[in-house]
């Protein structure tokens, strides 16, 4: 993401006014109330997918308003939608008072006027969500606003994976692709605020890849892991072993199938990278969490065609 202003590298007696002037006054258009100004830190990163502008945000405790004449200076009808990372925020909104955290985010108009409450530091990701883009994908247009979304499980948990996922990794996606993925992470958006509390996946296709996407990221952190274990994975994610296999059925593979080739072709690419510590082919198996290096020496011959000894001496 690109880094639209730090603290970082200001004196901390000039920090606040800083962040006042160049990113309160002239990028987000708010007031700020901070009551420790001293060392304040905050920094702001951007991304765009498309009409979505992905923001990573570093606030410290403050109190964030933006009002009638703030709002008179908007250019464009917004939602903003808020994972939080680190922290607490309390969104307030039409009367409402949204309480948001690691495991909750919301949804609520950038168009109207809010306060935001944030609860020691706070490291969150903000969506904003031109209004006529997301409009279209509810029933009459009809867009719940000034709303939490559980991101703990469900929808709410893939909405929030996905985000997460794109600002790791906008960097290496070029504009085409970021659009397309925009829209996706808008379908799923919608999705996960039309269903509510609902767990209805199999119901839906772009839900079910959404779900599929955000299992196979989290395996994929876990495959050093030698407990890995289906009804581990299941666990950790929220579902059922039998809603795990359902999901695989959308690949050629099954899911032990697929960990197995994960696991493979990550050794393959750790035994030809030269510039990491050399490691002996056992070390190598045992870090991807094969029980025993002959297996591993069985499967790998299978897939590659020669044993990992073999490719060490190529």
């Amino acid at each position: 993401m690109e880094l639209v202003f730090t603290t970082e590298s200001l004196e901390a007696s000039k920090r606040y006014a800083a962040w006042q002037g160049a990113i309160c006054d002239v990028y987000v258009h708010v007031d700020v109330e901070a009551e420790q100004r001293s060392d304040y830190q905050g920094f702001i990163r951007e991304a765009r997918f498309g009409v979505l502008t992905m923001t990573d945000v570093l606030l410290s405790e403050q109190r964030i308003s933006r009002r009638q004449r703030h709002i008179a200076r908007l250019d464009k009808d917004c939602y903003y939608v808020e994972f939080i990372q680190q922290g607490k925020v309390n969104v307030l909104q039409a009367g409402q008072t949204l309480s948001t955290s690691s495991h909750v985010g919301a949804i609520f108009s950038a168009a109207e006027a809010y306060d935001l409450e944030c609860v020691g530091k706070v490291r969150s990701l903000y969506l904003e969500i031109p209004r006529k883009d997301f409009s279209l994908r509810f029933s009459e247009n009809r867009i719940p606003v000034a709303m939490t979304i559980a991101t703990g499980r469900g929808l709410g948990r893939i909405a929030a994976e996905f985000c997460s996922t794109l600002a790791s990794q906008s960097s290496s996606v070029d504009e085409a692709a970021r659009a397309r993925l925009g829209d996706e992470l808008m379908d799923v958006l919608a999705l996960a605020l039309d269903m509510g509390d609902k767990d209805q996946f199999s119901e839906d296709a772009t839900a079910q890849k959404a779900r599929l996407r955000s299992v196979k990221a989290w395996i994929e952190e876990h495959l050093t892991d030698p407990g890995l274990s289906l009804e581990k994975i299941a666990r950790n994610n929220g579902i059922s072993l039998r809603h795990l296999h359902y999901l695989f059925r959308m690949t050629d593979m099954s899911v032990s199938e697929w960990i197995l080739d994960r696991r493979l072709q990550r050794s393959y690419d750790m035994l030809t990278r030269l510039e990491q510590p050399v490691l002996s082919v056992t070390e190598v198996a045992y870090q991807l969490g094969f029980s025993s290096s002959s297996h591993f020496s069985t499967v790998f011959r299978r897939k590659f065609g020669h044993s990992p000894s073999e490719l060490r001496r190529r």
